[in-house]
Order: structure tokens, then C-alpha cells, then sequence
């Protein structure tokens, strides 16, 4: 009897649960969801879906990409099932997504690997590079609502390598990992010289297919540049031997010159405070290397404060809680490095008061807590008001004590002439 009612009850709660357990369960994903390709060479995304045995008629794709690493250069390749583009695909390549909406006229698809799209994308830096799907993304059954049957979405991840080089072998001695980032913007190229080489051609660029003119630039063997702007640049160099021009090098170098975006560090619960650890939070960006990491100090500068107490830079990161800090004003310092090496400063200024009364910027603080000056004020108007109050009843007061005693003086006044006449 125990076992039957088990086995009903569960009927019944998979009867319950079934319009949300079931009614999603589609799937994208990317094929190729993995590979290695060179830098400079494109190679393509596709789409695909799973609807998992039901119709739809609408798919939503919003990816999210590195742009530093790779950037679309085709949006919309190859073949596909979608048969009316309800938004075109767009996107951007400076902040690495790309979206688009798709339909199919009712009864819909139903497929286990219906291409969607393919995507073609250009390797512009080496590293990894993930390629994945926002949660905005949705793929919508064909039942007149709209119901989003979306369950999982795949990514990809791929690595872009440096081309083997096809010209001479290139090396730098300022800037020797092409991998890194470097704030130093004057590089230097130095390369090989092989035995009938009698000129080189080169060029330094933005672009990582680039190619040399046929202008020979002599047959040395390095060359500098000066004070180049932030950025990816691609050394290309090729040889001329036997009159013939050999095939091209490239060579990757990734200046960062300049400094994170500037930023302003906060204090909770205030700059002014009792507390006598309170929260520093901070944060700022970068946008060519990125921020690899932050440091922070604090100066006591109370005006006993001494000079050796200044401290040094330890790293950290936000939110830092500050150790306990006597009675005084500190100046908290941050300071930012990218992944290049370049830093930027944040300050701000914590004044530490004894905890039984100071009076801050939000109200007074007494013992701990806090009275803030809008209560402040209405208790302040309450007591004037009550000592207007106070003011008036007693003027009135004196008016009526005053009327009472000249009339008893001119009561007496009265009765002394009548008892004289």
C-alpha cells in the first residue's frame, strides 16, 4: 500500500512539474569547439542548434569574444536554415560581441543539429581565445508564445598561434616575447643573414597579413624605431637573394605606453569615521594591456604624525580593509599597474575620530552611533519653537498679572477716597 502511494504521488508531482521540467531543453553550441590556428589566417564558427525533439521558429544569438585576440570578419557565412532575419546580424569589434535574431514560418524546425550560421573570424594576436554565448541568448518554441526552451549553451576555445616564419628568422632585443606586453615604444629588429643575401625590405605596421615593398632597404641586419603609438604592431621583413624576393617574416610586438584610466578610491562607511578599520574599495580599467594587479599604502599625516610611519607599497585588492589606525587623518594611496607596467595613483584622505563624539559630514557621532543633522535640525526647530511657545505664554502672562494689579491698586484708590469724604 506504502509503495503504491510512493509511486502515485510521484505520478502526480512529475504531472505538476512537467510544463517547466520539460519545456525547456534545446541547446547551442559551436563547431569547431576547439583548434589551433595562426595569427593573420581566418577561420570560420558555425552555429548550430539542438531543439531536443520539439518546433521552434526563433533563435537569438548574442556571442561574446576577446577583440584584442580575434575580431569577425565576415558575419554571416555559409549556409543556413533560418529563413527570415528578424534583426541582421551585427556587430563590433572594439567591444567584442555580435547578436542577431532569426525566424522559421510556423510549423518550424525540429532538428538535432540545424546550422544557424556560420561565423568567420580573423586571429589578430596570439594566446587563447574563448568564444562563448551570452545568457541573453534564446531559442523560442513554436507554440504562439514565445516560450524560451533555451537549456545550454557551449563555447569554444582556441588557440592562436605565431606563424612558423616563411623569410629570415626575426628577433628583438628590446621586445624579445611576442606574447607580452611592453610600455617601452622604441623597439629594435634584428634578423639573419644568410649566405647570397644581397637586400632586405621591411615595413612596420598595424596590419598582421602586411607585406614589404620591393624596395630594397640595404643588407643590415637591424633597424630601431622610435616612440611608436599603443597598440599590436607586426614587424614584416623580407630577403632578396639571386634577384628574387624571398618569401615574408612577421614579427609581433604589443605596445602599452600609457597609464590606466583614472580613478578615485572610497572609504566605508566614510572618510570620516570612528571606525577604526574602515573599507577602501577601488577600481579602474585598461585598455590595451589590462590591469594586472594593485597596490596600497597609507601616510599619517596628523600633524605629529612622523615621517618614517609613511609605510610602503603592498599589494592587494578591493575591497582592502585597513589595519587599526589610531586617532588621526591617513592619506590612502592605490595604485594601479597594468599588465605593461604602467601605473596610475588613487588617493583618498580617512580621518579617524575618537569614538565618544565628532561631528561628521552625515551628523554627529557619539559613542558609536549616529545623529544625523536632518534629525538634528528637527529637534533643534522643536526646541526653538517650544521656547517661542514658552516666550509668548509667559508675555501673556505678565500682561494679565500686571492689568490684575492696577485694577486692585485702583480698587484700594477707590476705597480710601470714599472713606475721607
Amino acid at each position: 500500500m506504502k509503495g503504491l502511494f510512493t509511486i502515485s504521488f510521484v505520478f502526480i508531482l512529475l504531472f505538476i512539474l512537467a510544463p517547466s521540467v520539460f519545456a525547456g531543453n534545446a541547446s547551442i553550441y559551436l563547431s569547431p569547439a576547439e583548434g589551433s590556428f595562426f595569427v593573420g589566417s581566418t577561420f570560420d564558427i558555425s552555429i548550430f542548434v539542438n531543439t531536443g525533439g520539439e518546433n521552434i521558429n526563433a533563435v537569438e544569438v548574442n556571442l561574446k569574444f576577446d577583440p584584442t585576440k580575434v575580431q569577425i570578419a565576415n558575419p554571416t557565412a555559409g549556409k543556413s536554415f533560418i529563413e527570415v532575419w528578424v534583426s541582421q546580424p551585427t556587430f563590433s569589434n572594439t567591444k567584442g560581441t555580435m547578436s542577431f535574431i532569426g525566424g522559421v514560418p510556423s510549423p518550424g524546425i525540429n532538428t538535432s543539429s540545424g546550422l544557424v550560421s556560420t561565423v568567420t573570424f580573423r586571429a589578430i594576436s596570439p594566446g587563447q581565445v574563448s568564444v562563448a554565448f551570452l545568457n541573453s541568448s534564446k531559442v523560442l518554441k513554436n507554440d504562439a508564445q514565445g516560450t524560451n526552451i533555451l537549456t545550454s549553451a557551449g563555447r569554444g576555445v582556441y588557440e592562436l598561434l605565431i606563424p612558423p616564419p616563411e623569410g629570415p628568422m626575426v628577433f628583438s632585443s628590446t621586445h624579445s616575447d611576442q606574447n607580452k606586453w611592453y610600455k617601452n615604444n622604441n623597439p629594435t629588429f634584428s634578423w639573419e643573414k644568410q649566405e647570397g643575401i644581397t637586400d632586405f625590405s621591411y615595413s612596420l605596421d598595424q596590419d598582421s597579413t602586411g607585406t614589404p615593398d620591393n624596395i630594397p632597404e640595404g643588407n643590415h641586419t637591424s633597424v630601431s624605431f622610435s616612440e611608436i603609438g599603443d597598440g599590436i604592431w607586426y614587424f614584416h621583413i623580407k630577403a632578396k637573394k639571386n634577384e628574387v624576393w624571398g618569401g615574408v617574416s612577421h614579427y609581433l610586438v604589443k605596445i602599452d605606453n600609457t597609464p590606466p584610466a583614472a580613478f578615485n578610491p572610497t572609504v566605508s562607511p566614510s572618510a570620516k569615521t570612528t571606525e577604526r578599520q574602515p573599507l577602501v574599495s577601488f577600481i579602474t580599467t585598461d585598455s590595451l594591456s589590462g590591469i594586472s594587479y594593485y597596490q596600497i599604502k597609507y601616510i599619517d599625516i596628523s600633524p605629529e604624525g612622523e615621517e618614517e610611519e609613511a609605510g610602503f607599497f603592498t599589494e592587494t585588492s578591493s575591497p582592502h580593509k585597513l589595519p587599526s589606525l589610531d586617532s588621526g587623518n591617513y592619506l590612502i594611496v592605490i595604485r594601479a599597474y597594468d599588465v605593461a607596467g604602467n601605473w596610475r595613483e588613487g588617493t583618498v584622505k580617512v580621518q579617524i575620530f575618537p569614538s565618544e563624539l565628532f561631528f561628521g559630514k552625515n551628523g554627529i557621532y557619539f559613542w558609536g552611533f549616529l545623529l544625523p543633522w536632518w534629525i538634528l535640525i528637527i529637534i533643534l526647530i522643536i526646541i526653538i519653537t517650544l521656547f517661542a511657545f514658552y516666550l509668548l505664554k509667559r508675555h501673556n502672562n505678565l500682561i494679565k498679572e500686571r492689568k490684575y494689579s492696577f485694577s486692585g491698586i485702583e480698587e484700594k484708590l477707590k476705597d480710601h477716597r470714599q472713606k475721607y469724604q
